[in-house]
């Protein structure tokens, strides 16, 4: 990724928020990175150097500031909308792939050598997979020390690290401390056991009342809640299950974690900030939709509109498959049905082929289709991962019997988090345009959102809300 210096440095000058993520700013008279908005003194132009990633920054010597925490910025944008491998590559990074396979997993994951896989990330970030997973790993070990009162050589592995020593001295080439010394920092113990305590960072403006509207809506009694402040829900983690809290606050979304292994703690909060859609850049998106006189008012009236995502695909595609020409609350019920007594998780693809006949309150071929989708997600056929190549699974998806370009779109949107998917034939988008005087019929309104690219996501949330 080639960074424009001139660019860089305005925004460093001005403190602009809105970069935090984009870029980090390296200051070689003080041997610190911070973000783009960090309040310390603007250095001199010949003592700065800017970077893609963090990674970049600790490779190249560089600690992270104390001040702006550069390490918990908003991630870069950029990994949400592209779907070429680089940005599988990050989303996959950030649900902790490389921790729990290594690099050679995460390259088979993404269907490239190793070597070309290292080749790719080197030139767009600055670092290769192992140094982006180190920083990640670093990240995760720091808010461990602040947060809990694990012991050190427990956070260390709990973080991913293969060793205390290891730990250590990642630690201090990152931090510029010994992790003992960001202990002593720390603002105050949790006030519960076995509860960690975030600030989820996003790019204001952020438009609260319109994510937990939506997702109290849709919300699965037992499963999830939500009211006008908090969502709450259960999550299936890679080595155990967890319980969050979410609380979107000025400037930053309160969380409140509970898990059964510390070591889920990265793919938790990246679970977490895909769900509330927390590394979009609002401002690009709806400068864009502004500029169709149609959008424009809405737009104006409610700022940093986001796409409630998932924090389960597959949960997310059954979800869809249940909603297919039925209402919201009609699909609740029926989702409801899903959950087996006691449990308080969406069940999985492999429990989902366990229910009998009679936890489907739904049409037969209905309940075939469900089946043949946990069947070729559970036999390795379909990839719905934040890291999945879209085009591809929106293709598996739709040759599965009973799956239509709604369900497909549904589930590329809010599954595997395409900014770019529209619904011309579902009819709330099309009262939705309607209402704001745009075509009402299918073809000629996906037409007319061809202007919207790359964010006809964003333009179709606004018009359910508007319908």
């Amino acid at each position: 990724m080639e960074l424009d210096f001139e660019r860089c440095y305005r925004a460093v000058d001005s403190r602009d928020g809105r970069f935090d993520g984009w870029f980090y700013t390296a200051v070689t008279s003080t041997g610190i990175y911070c973000r783009p908005s960090c309040p310390a003194v603007t250095p001199k132009p010949e003592n700065v150097r800017f970077y893609p990633s963090a990674a970049a920054a600790q490779r190249a010597g560089f600690r992270a500031c104390r001040r702006c925490r550069p390490d918990a910025a908003p991630g870069s944008p950029e990994w949400d909308v592209r779907a070429d491998v680089v940005g599988r590559a990050m989303r996959l990074i950030s649900d902790g792939v490389v921790d729990r396979d290594g690099v050679p997993g995460l390259a088979s994951r993404l269907g490239y050598t190793e070597r070309h896989l290292h080749r790719m990330l080197v030139a767009e970030l600055g670092a290769g997979p192992l140094a982006l997973a180190r920083a990640q790993r670093a990240q995760t070990a720091r808010i461990l020390i602040e947060t809990t009162d694990l012991g050190l050589a427990e956070i260390a592995f709990a973080a991913g690290f293969g060793s205390v020593r290891q730990f250590n001295d990642t630690i201090r080439e990152v931090f510029g401390s010994a992790p003992s010394g960001l202990r002593k920092q720390k603002r105050g113990p949790a006030p519960e056991t076995g509860a960690i305590h975030l600030r989820l960072a996003y790019r204001p403006p952020l438009h609260a009342e319109s994510l937990l509207e939506f997702l109290a809506l849709r919300a699965v009694p037992g499963v999830e809640e939500a009211d006008t402040t908090t969502y709450r829900r259960s999550l299936r983690l890679p080595h155990g299950t967890a319980t969050v809290e979410l609380t979107p606050t000025p400037g930053y979304v309160a969380a409140l974690l509970r898990l059964s292994d510390v070591r889920d703690l990265a793919p938790a909060v990246a679970r977490c900030r895909r769900l509330l859609d927390l590394d979009a850049d609002p401002v690009a998106v709806d400068t864009a939709l502004a500029e169709d006189e149609a959008l424009a008012p809405i737009v104006a009236k409610e700022p940093g509109v986001r796409v409630p995502r998932s924090v389960d695909s597959f949960e997310m595609a059954v979800r869809a498959i249940v909603g297919q020409q039925i209402s919201v609350a009609a699909a609740r019920k029926v989702l409801t049905n899903l959950v087996p007594p006691g449990q308080a998780l969406f069940p999985g693809p492999e429990e989902v082929l366990a229910l009998p006949d009679e936890a489907f309150k739904m049409p037969s071929a209905r309940r075939a289709t469900i089946r043949a989708l946990a069947s070729a997600i559970a036999g390795g056929e379909l990839d719905l991962d934040p890291g999945a190549d879209r085009e591809e699974a929106v293709r598996n998806l739709t040759r599965l019997p009973g799956i239509g370009s709604w369900t497909a779109g549904y589930v590329a949107m809010r599954g595997i988090g395409d900014p770019d998917s529209f619904l011309p034939t579902d009819l709330g988008v099309r009262r939705g345009a309607k209402a704001l005087g745009l075509p009402d019929d299918p073809k000629a309104l996906d037409a007319h959102a061809a202007r919207w690219a790359p964010w006809r996501s964003y333009a179709l949330i606004r018009l359910w809300r508007h319908a």
